[in-house]
């Protein structure tokens, strides 16, 4: 298998795992959850083992090392992305297989299990032309304040949805235009959404415009921006001038 073909079968039998777990009824709720990410994890870790040895890998569940640091090559995996979600029997949660090269993320798959779809970035979908009114999709449970008022000055609606996977691929399927977020992430969170977005043509970068790096020592990456590229300078500006209440 080529790196893409073994992204995409991580993507999909990570997410058959998931399925077959939640299926079975052993477990609900947060424990299934729990349940889903190890046993997931797990299956992922053992086949990048043994499918690409020589790569780093870098996953939420599995307790890092500095060995990653000196390779060229890392995975970064999420194995259930939007826990809350697939606990809850929803579809609207991921799994992300991506690889960055040299700290971009350069390939990845990210698996919508709940809706029996794997999209990658060897082959994107076309995206749509923005909608009128503009739709930004937010997190169902805590939309960043910045999203709210670039909103606001876009006259635009919001779209809650769950994981960062589904909010990303929703942009890129054309169920929503704008992707903005700024409560907090960690690299597993958006590495394989970026690769398939920035593969689909869309823009996706720090909402203060700075490039979205990967592989570092720090592995929190809290902010990020993936919309048609049209729309960036535009909406990077107003992220600029924004004034927000200070966290405290």
């Amino acid at each position: 298998m080529d790196d893409i073909e073994l992204a995409r079968h991580l993507a999909d039998g990570a997410g058959r795992i998931l399925l077959d777990l939640r299926a079975g009824g052993a477990f609900s709720g947060k424990e299934l959850g729990k349940a889903g990410d190890s046993r997931a994890n797990v299956w992922l870790m053992d086949q990048l083992a043994r499918h690409r040895p020589d790569d780093g890998v870098l996953s939420e569940e599995t307790k890092d090392t500095p060995a990653r640091l000196s390779r060229s090559r890392v995975w970064i995996i999420d194995p259930v992305d939007g826990t809350r979600e697939y606990g809850e029997g929803r579809t609207d949660w991921a799994v992300h297989v991506g690889m960055a090269v040299d700290g971009h993320a350069s390939l990845g798959a990210v698996a919508l299990p709940g809706m029996d779809l794997i999209l990658d970035s060897a082959d994107p979908p076309d995206v749509p032309k923005p909608a009128s009114p503009l739709r930004l999709v937010v997190s169902r449970t805590r939309p960043s304040a910045e999203a709210v008022k670039v909103a606001e000055k876009l006259d635009a609606e919001l779209v809650p949805m769950g994981s960062a996977g589904a909010k990303a691929m929703a942009v890129v399927r054309g169920e929503a235009d704008i992707y903005l977020h700024s409560g907090g992430q960690y690299e597993w969170d958006n590495c394989a959404p970026v690769a398939v977005a920035e593969a689909a043509g869309l823009h996706c970068s720090r909402i203060d415009g700075s490039a979205l790096r990967y592989n570092n020592e720090d592995t929190y990456l809290p902010d990020l921006l993936i919309c048609p590229a049209t729309l960036a300078d535009p909406i990077l500006a107003m992220i600029a001038e924004l004034e927000l209440p200070e966290a405290g």
